[in-house]
């Protein structure tokens, strides 16, 4: 064979040697670029998911965070509030104590003070029997209201001694005011209605209602007797007045003289 011949398959054989190699070289690479690549991916995703662990792990340390705030806010304003009440149940306590030691002294009063209405209600029992009867009915249902009102225990001792200073104030004010009512006259067995005329306590009078028949209490026999005519026009005007039809005006009434003091 010739030498240039050999020499040709020689490097035929080399060049397809090394093709060869290269191309199995080649494939060799491009599965470790896949390999690699699949490997990038997975490493990505698992980047990806601990990112986002992390921004979850982020976002309830944040929640926490906003949660821890507003607790210690309100255990601030509550400590605040708890230290008020503290301040409040002290000055309940003293208030308390104060109002223990209030029934005491109550109590107290409560044994003195029933007895002396008791003589109060008695005194303005008989004061009503021997003043002059004007409005005795309603006078006397006072009193009798007062003593039964005594013996009740839904009434507290505050109530009943308002109800006993109501009465004597009550008197008290008949004895300067005038007042002119209808009601029933009681005399000599024989009942009748008339107008009345009290003038404080130093005058009562009464007229019929034809206004023909006057009379006057008299204090000192404690009986009704006749009352002059001429006392007719003022014993009219002084029940217009009470009535209040008429302006307020001075009138003459019949008093009885000054009686001598035992």
């Amino acid at each position: 064979m010739p030498t240039q011949l050999r020499t040709r398959n020689i490097l035929a054989t080399v060049i397809g040697a090394t093709v060869l190699n290269g191309v199995l070289a080649f494939g060799a690479t491009a599965a470790n670029v896949d390999s690699a690549l699949d490997k990038g991916v997975k490493r990505v995703n698992k980047a990806q998911e601990s990112q986002q662990k992390i921004d979850n792990i982020d976002t309830s340390i944040r929640s926490s965070e906003r949660e821890y705030r507003a607790l210690v806010k309100e255990v601030e304003g509550l400590n605040v509030y708890v230290e008020q009440l503290n301040k409040q149940l002290d000055a309940q306590q003293k208030e308390l104590t104060s109002i223990e030691q209030s029934i005491k002294k109550v109590t107290l009063v409560e044994r003195q003070i029933t007895p002396l209405m008791l003589r109060m209600i008695d005194a303005v029992d008989q004061f009503v029997r021997a003043d002059v009867p004007f409005l005795k009915d309603e006078r006397a249902e006072r009193v009798e209201k007062l003593k039964r009102m005594m013996g009740r225990s839904d009434v507290t001792i505050a109530e009943k001694y308002r109800k006993v200073m109501e009465a004597y104030q009550a008197e008290i004010d008949y004895g300067r005011t005038i007042e002119s009512y209808r009601g029933t006259l009681e005399s000599n067995g024989n009942s009748r209605e008339v107008d009345f005329l009290r003038v404080g306590r130093i005058a009562l009078m009464y007229q019929s209602l034809d206004g023909q028949e006057l009379g006057v209490w008299n204090v000192a026999d404690k009986s009704w007797q006749p009352l002059d005519p001429a006392y007719k026009s003022k014993l009219m005007a002084g029940i217009r007045i009470a009535r209040e039809q008429a302006a307020p005006d001075l009138i003459k009434v019949p008093v009885a003289a000054p009686m001598a003091a035992n």
